[in-house]
């Protein structure tokens, strides 16, 4: 079993040759690259829909309960007013 040394620029070479891609292959990745920013930006939105839409929920059972709230004292006077 023999050992050939190997120096850098012959490791390079190597790893260039595997390296290269064809136009093909890089039209592809390219493309994935791009729905895969494309699928992220919608999940971005998405999340900011939900977020937007919570802060309304939130704020819509805020004034109801605020409601609810005056009820409960108008109905507690007018029975303490009763008796």
């Amino acid at each position: 079993m023999s050992v050939e040394p190997v120096t850098t620029r012959d490791y390079e070479a190597r790893i260039d040759e595997q390296l290269q891609l064809t136009k093909t292959e890089i039209e592809e990745i390219s493309e994935m690259l791009l729905y895969e920013e494309l699928s992220r930006a919608r999940i971005r939105d998405i999340e900011e829909g939900v977020r937007a839409q919570r802060a309304r929920g939130s704020a819509r059972a805020v004034r109801r309960w605020t409601r609810v709230a005056r009820w409960a004292n108008r109905r507690a006077e007018r029975y303490q007013d009763q008796s």
